[in-house]
């Protein structure tokens, strides 16, 4: 019986896919820029099959997800930067930085005070880092908002951008005044399209409207970027139910049967 495969194993072979004598083409010609959508692709997969709670593909796409961070680790071997045992020495410490009250003799009684010392170790981390010169002409990234990610979606990143401002004390009192917010972006979205404005102006009216909405979903204690996600799933469903049902009166998705599909919509939103 063959051994069990060990990340050594894996290291291996990314080595292997990476050596100029006998390695893989694809693989050499790749650096960071070229494999990160890859490793964006595959972090979404992730979430999917979680979303799924499908274990064998969650198992499989975390194989995924690991095969990029040793791919980013190789290449930065290659150039002298750091190797994947820094990375794990790296996560190692600062998990243990982050957890003193499991690994330390720090009293942390509750979730909540483990969460306030978990943001105080982040933000003692930001403020060691040297902020360079993006940070220098980007000027506010060198404050409060410093660290989260331009990569990150949307939504998620305007959640991080609002959890951040919350944290020193700039955010709504209740839920009623986001509400009222959002009443406000949509009236100013209504007004643009009433003015004929600029496409400039509606693009950053409908920016507004969606922050705003994912004011109003931190404050319900919704995640946002979830409950998109959530409702693109319900939309696939629902609108692949009006295709079937189309299909079996002979029918395909048109203008012209506009009022066949809503009625096929509101047949599949209420079985469900």
């Amino acid at each position: 019986m063959a051994a069990p495969a060990t990340i050594d194993d894996l290291l291996a072979i990314m080595a292997r896919l990476r050596d100029p004598q006998g390695g893989c083409p694809w693989d050499l010609e790749q650096d960071f820029r070229s494999i990160l959508p890859y490793t964006l692709e595959e972090a979404y997969e992730v979430a999917e099959a979680i979303e799924r709670d499908n274990m064998g593909e969650l198992r499989d796409e975390l194989g995924d997800l690991l095969l990029q961070v040793v791919f980013h680790a190789r290449m930065a071997e290659e150039r002298g930067s750091f190797a994947f045992a820094d990375v794990v020495a790296g996560i190692c410490a600062k998990m243990l930085r982050r957890h003193p009250h499991v690994f330390g003799d720090a009293d942390l009684a509750d979730e909540a005070a483990v969460r306030a010392n978990w943001e105080r170790e982040k933000a003692a981390e930001r403020a060691a880092k040297p902020t360079g010169q993006a940070g220098v002409l980007a000027g506010v990234l060198a404050g409060v908002l410093a660290g989260v990610a331009q990569a990150l979606p949307a939504l998620l990143r305007a959640d991080k951008l609002q959890r951040r401002a919350a944290r020193v004390g700039f955010d709504w009192d209740s839920v009623d005044g986001v509400l009222a917010k959002v009443e406000e972006e949509l009236g100013e979205c209504r007004e643009v399209l009433a003015l004929e404005e600029a496409p400039s102006r509606r693009v950053h009216e409908v920016g507004d409207l969606l922050f705003s909405c994912v004011n109003l979903a931190r404050h319900l204690g919704v995640d946002a970027e979830q409950a998109l996600r959530a409702a693109n799933h319900r939309f696939e469903r629902r609108f692949a139910a009006v295709e079937t049902g189309l299909a079996a009166a002979g029918k395909a998705p048109g203008p012209e049967h506009r009022e066949d599909m809503e009625r096929l919509w509101d047949s599949a939103k209420a079985a469900e």
